[in-house]
């Protein structure tokens, strides 16, 4: 989609990014990254983030928020499949309004919007995580209605461990 997609709110679009827009993606990963104090963990650069959203093999797609024409927030996302349902999914790695505009309703238009891509894209379902201690966007998907995964653990293999790992094979 190469139009802005209009909203409710008043001098609110929604875009999908297009390459052009990697440096504002990137600095939006760090404002993110900075509020969930990960900054330590941010190795993303430009150019990595170019290929993997915009090269050959495009892994990701990105919604930009632009309010009053400025970009204002994000939301980084992918299809993952479930098994279960025979079905693809949207999974949202990230989603983040700058602190300044929270509260307006954005976050809630961007997932309202995800929702339905991913009806139209026959998803069976749309998924993100949440860190523990962010009890804003906890309470907030609880009053959207989002079931917390409580029964599940998350694990993650990265780096070095990552590394050894894939030797093994």
């Amino acid at each position: 989609m190469d139009r802005p997609i209009r909203t409710k709110i008043i001098g609110l679009t929604l875009r999908f990014a297009t390459a052009d827009d990697v440096p504002v993606i990137l600095e939006l990963i760090k404002e993110l990254a900075d509020y969930e104090k990960l900054s330590h963990e941010v190795v993303a650069t430009e150019e990595m983030l170019k290929k993997s959203l915009f090269g050959e093999r495009p892994v990701a797609e990105v919604i930009i928020a632009d309010y009053l024409t400025k970009p204002i927030g994000f939301s980084l996302f992918f299809h993952n499949f479930s098994t279960f349902l025979g079905r693809p999914g949207i999974y949202i790695e990230d989603i983040y309004i700058k602190p300044e505009h929270r509260g307006m309703g954005i976050g809630k238009t961007i997932l309202s919007y995800l929702a339905t891509l991913a009806a139209e894209r026959d998803c069976g379902r749309l998924e993100w995580c949440v860190l523990d201690w962010n009890m804003n966007a906890l309470n907030f998907y609880n009053d959207l209605g989002a079931q917390a995964m409580d029964e599940w653990t998350v694990f993650r293999i990265s780096g070095d461990t990552l590394s050894n790992l894939s030797g093994e094979f």
